[in-house]
């Protein structure tokens, strides 16, 4: 498989069982136990995906996270204790692409890395891996999973880019919540799900100080990107 996991957790027990369980799948696997130690081992070791603990000496990982988002867009998954919804949504607010709840199930855990890094690094392969979409001053580098205003990259999470990815491929097509989310997040779509609103609402921001420019909300439709 060839992918590199970086585990950021100040729970030796953890850790353990997840290298255990990431290495037998054939992952390359770091492990870091303080908040303080991610940025420095992400720059040595350069993981496709990151799976980071909140509570941890030094920075917790909601500060961690928002240090890794001012210069990579690389997966991160949260893996906390913390089960309330406002935390979660705080996590997935920050940049967070997954979050899972501790105790939790280690293959559980290895079927959601793969989903992540499915989604956000095999774009299909062959002739499209090469593709750049552009429309407006808007360009999608398939290949570099890269998005480009006006000559200026944006850094998105692994999600954002997804939406984007689906919204350029068809300008001015019209696609419901459920089509969004499944093409986006790779799971079943729950209609109470807010992921989506928040999502979109993060990606207006990155995009435009307009939150209306590209994005088009079509009250109980869906979402559309202007052709």
């Amino acid at each position: 498989m060839g992918y590199k996991v970086l585990i950021a957790d100040d729970e030796m027990e953890i850790r353990n069982l997840l290298r255990l369980y990431l290495e037998n799948d054939g992952f390359s696997v770091k492990e870091v136990a303080s908040g303080d130690a991610v940025m420095p081992e992400m720059t040595a070791f350069k993981p496709d995906i990151i799976l980071l603990d909140v509570m941890m000496p030094g920075k917790d990982g909601i500060h961690v996270l928002k240090d890794i988002r001012e210069t990579s867009n690389v997966p991160v998954m949260i893996i906390s204790a913390k089960t309330a919804d406002v935390e979660r949504i705080l996590g997935l607010n920050v940049g967070a692409d997954d979050y899972i709840c501790k105790p939790f199930n280690p293959l559980e855990v290895v079927a959601r890395v793969k989903s992540n890094l499915r989604r956000f690094y095999a774009l299909g392969g062959g002739e499209e891996k090469s593709e750049k979409i552009t429309l407006g001053d808007l360009e999608l580098d398939i290949e570099k999973c890269l998005l480009i205003r006006a000559g200026e990259p944006i850094e998105l999470t692994s999600v954002e880019y997804k939406i984007m990815e689906l919204l350029m491929k068809h300008p001015g097509k019209v696609f419901t919540k459920q089509q969004i989310y499944e093409y986006a997040w790779g799971e079943d779509y729950f209609v109470a799900d807010n992921n989506i609103m928040v999502a979109i609402s993060k990606l207006r921001t990155k995009l435009d100080e307009d939150p209306s420019k590209y994005i088009k909300t079509l009250r109980g439709l869906g979402y559309r990107l202007e052709a």
